[in-house]
C-alpha cells in the first residue's frame, strides 16, 4: 500500500470513528430476552440532557427476534432534550420541576435522575431546555446476568436531596422496572413521573399496522384526525406518518384504580406486541407519536415526604400477536 493510500485509509477510519462515537453500554440477558442498556456518564454518556432520568435507557431489546426499543431520530445529539431511547422517565412538578419556583436566578433546582441544575434568568421553566448541571450527584450500578440496578444519590441543596433507585429485571417474557425514591432532604418532594416509552416495534414506520388498545373508553382532548382515529378502546393510524408529522393528545376516561394502567401495543404485520402495566393508578395520560416511534406516556404520583420512600413498578410483557 502506498503512503498516500495508507494515509487516506487512516483518515477514513478516523472519520468513521468520529461519526460513530462509542457510548458506554452493558448487556443483560435471559433465555428469551437480550437487552443492551446505555449507562449514565457525564462525560461520554449517550444522553447528557436534563429532561429525562439518565438511568435505564435501552439501546436494544430483542424478544424472539422482535425489536422493541432503539433510535427513532435521524441524528443523535446527547445534549438534546429528547436525544434518548426508551423506556425513559421524566419527573415534573406541575408544569415545571422540583424546587424551580422557589429557586432564585442563579440558584439551583432539581431534575430527578440528573441532579441539581442552575436556574437562569428566564420568564418560565423551559421543559425542553438543557440546563447547566451544577451537581450531578453520585451514580452507582449493580449488575447481574439478568438484572441491572441504578442508584442515584443527590446531596442536599435548598432542602432537596434523595436516593433514587431503578432496577431493570428480566423474568420470562417480561421486563420489570422497579423504582424507589427516598427523600433524604428537609423538604417534601412534590412530583409526578411518566414513562415516555419511545417504542420502535421492529423498527417499522408508524402507520396503519400499529395499534394501541386501552382498558377503558379513551377520549382525546384534542383532534388527532386525519392522521389517527380513536374508536372506543383502540387507537389506530390512518396512514404512515410523513417526516415532521406527529400525533399528540391527552387522553381521558381512565378511573382511579391501577387496572387502567394497562396498554397493549402491537404491529399487525410483524406480530410484535407488548403489554405495559403498573402497580400505581394513572394521574394523567398523554399520547405522542412520530414517524419512527409510538409513545403512550402514563403518569403516576411519586411525591414523598422527608425521611420517607415511595415505590412504583412497571412491567413490559412481550408477545407475538398476528
Amino acid at each position: 500500500m502506498s503512503a498516500f493510500a495508507l494515509l487516506l485509509s487512516l483518515l477514513l477510519v478516523a472519520a468513521s470513528q468520529e461519526a460513530s462515537p462509542v457510548y458506554p453500554q452493558a448487556e443483560i440477558t435471559s433465555p428469551r430476552l437480550q437487552v443492551t442498556v446505555h449507562l449514565p456518564d457525564p462525560h461520554s454518556g449517550y444522553y447528557r440532557g436534563t429532561r429525562f432520568d439518565w438511568s435505564g435507557a435501552i439501546a436494544s431489546l430483542r424478544w424472539q427476534g422482535h425489536e422493541y426499543f432503539g433510535p427513532w431520530f435521524e441524528r443523535h445529539d446527547p445534549f438534546l432534550h429528547d436525544g434518548i431511547t426508551g423506556p425513559v422517565e421524566e419527573f415534573q412538578a406541575g408544569e415545571s420541576s422540583v424546587g424551580y419556583a422557589e429557586a432564585p436566578i442563579g440558584g439551583t433546582f432539581v431534575r430527578i435522575g440528573v441532579g441539581h441544575v442552575r436556574k437562569p434568568e428566564e420568564p418560565a421553566y423551559r421543559r425542553f431546555a438543557t440546563y447547566e448541571i451544577v451537581n450531578g450527584g453520585k451514580w452507582m450500578i449493580e449488575r447481574g446476568p439478568s438484572y441491572m440496578t441504578f442508584v442515584h444519590e443527590l446531596g442536599e441543596a435548598n432542602g432537596y436531596a434523595y436516593v433514587y433507585r431503578k432496577t431493570l429485571r428480566l423474568e420470562g417474557d417480561m421486563m420489570v422496572l422497579d423504582h424507589s425514591l427516598r427523600n433524604t432532604g428537609s423538604k417534601r418532594i412534590e412530583t409526578s413521573v411518566y414513562n415516555h416509552n419511545f417504542f420502535t416495534l421492529d423498527r417499522r414506520p408508524t402507520g396503519p399496522q400499529v395499534s394501541v388498545t386501552f382498558p377503558f373508553d379513551a377520549k382525546a382532548t384534542r383532534p388527532i384526525a386525519p392522521l389517527a382515529t380513536l374508536v372506543a378502546r383502540d387507537l389506530r393510524f390512518a396512514r404512515e406518518l410523513a417526516a415532521g408529522e406527529t400525533v399528540f393528545t391527552e387522553l381521558e376516561g381512565f378511573g382511579t384504580g391501577r387496572a387502567d394502567y394497562d396498554f397493549l401495543m402491537r404491529h399487525a404485520e410483524t406480530g410484535a406486541a407488548v403489554r405495559i402495566r403498573a402497580d400505581r393508578p394513572l394521574t394523567k395520560l398523554v399520547f405522542w407519536s412520530a414517524p419512527r416511534t409510538v409513545c403512550p406516556e402514563p403518569y403516576v404520583d411519586a411525591s414523598v415526604d422527608p425521611g420517607q420512600t415511595t415505590t412504583w413498578r412497571i412491567t413490559y410483557e412481550f408477545s407475538e400477536i398476528k
